[in-house]
């Protein structure tokens, strides 16, 4: 079994997001907790940027939970960048107990499903648990640098400048977490490193068919079904390998959330990606409109593509992950 079911359903009590300025014009502007007005967050590299955002995501979490950085008892977060240092300073900075996590895209659904397994199982009843990303720093590394202005393909996505992070708790008010189901490896043999939403979006559909054939649900359970950064193309990929296998799911039911986060005009081309996307607009945007009775139940599926600089100029393809995290908020359970 790839699924775990929550019977003690750990809470997501409280949330921090940040972003930058290109978020800030975006469509969800409103339900982020801290926009900046520059990329450079008035550091001298962008890694260093991206690292005082995810450590203000953290500590806006801690505040709007309630509790102290003491009474965290683990934190467990990643980002995209190398040997995720970003990450690291950051829980320099927090100061819990450190779980550093790489699952590229999909790591805020991987910190957050192991969080509930942990708190399920009672190795701990407080955890703090996110991912992030910098455009600048991001594109840097596994693409070109922002500033020599490279023409980039209408495959291609925009990385997101965010954080995201997710106070869980045994015990409190919010969304709960009922379930997840951890993907394995899929790998089409894409290697197209500016085609992130189709190499990825059949490691989405196997985690999401699995997770329903191990929970015994339909599609119609959940109001929503979010894939993390699949964009435009991974989108209709998906959409047309789940039809392929018979699994009945909706186009409106069938959402992304590297498709909700800019507004039409901002040049994103396929749309958003980083590992900073679905944190944002899940812990943002999206735990607002389960907060305001819009949504009762939806399944989060963060897709990663696993690839770095050095497998791509070895030639090699990108082996995708996708994590899945049933969240509800006023609903029951399957």
């Amino acid at each position: 079994m790839a699924t775990w079911v929550f019977e003690k359903r750990p809470v997501i009590v409280s949330t921090g997001t940040v972003g930058g300025p290109f978020e800030a014009n975006g469509k969800l502007a409103d339900d982020f907790d801290i926009l900046h007005e520059d990329i450079w967050l008035k550091e001298d590299t962008f890694e260093k940027a991206h690292k005082v955002m995810l450590e203000e995501a953290a500590m806006r979490a801690i505040e709007k939970g309630e509790v102290t950085k003491e009474q965290v008892e683990f934190f467990l977060a990643g980002d995209l960048i190398n040997q995720i240092t970003p990450t690291s300073f950051a829980a320099k900075t927090v100061g819990a107990p450190y779980l550093g996590l790489f699952g590229a895209c999909s790591t805020s659904m991987e910190g957050l499903a192991l969080s509930a397994f942990l708190i399920n199982h009672g190795g701990a009843s407080c955890i703090l648990t996110g991912s992030s990303s910098h455009n600048a720093a991001v594109e840097k590394q596994f693409r070109y640098p922002t500033e020599y202005g490279a023409q980039k393909p209408p495959t291609s996505q925009w990385t997101v400048t965010g954080a995201g992070v997710s106070l869980v708790k045994d015990k409190g008010e919010g969304p709960v977490v009922t379930s997840a189901t951890i993907g394995k490896v899929v790998d089409m043999g894409l290697s197209d490193p500016f085609n992130m939403g189709g190499a990825m979006a059949p490691a989405a559909v196997d985690t999401i068919e699995t997770h329903l054939k191990e929970r015994n649900i339909t599609a119609s359970y959940y109001d929503l079904i979010v894939t993390g950064d699949l964009g435009h193309i991974g989108r209709e990929v998906a959409l047309d390998l789940l039809k392929k296998h018979g699994t009945d799911i909706n186009e409106e039911q069938f959402q992304d959330c590297g498709l909700m986060i800019y507004r039409e005009g901002q040049p994103v081309l396929a749309g958003a990606s980083g590992a900073g996307c679905s944190a944002v607009v899940v812990y943002g945007h999206l735990l607002n409109r389960m907060k305001k009775g819009e949504i009762k139940r939806m399944l989060v599926v963060a897709t990663g593509a696993l690839l770095s600089p050095v497998t791509f100029q070895q030639k090699e393809t990108i082996p995708c992950i996708a994590h899945a995290v049933s969240i509800e908020f006023g609903g029951g359970e399957a």
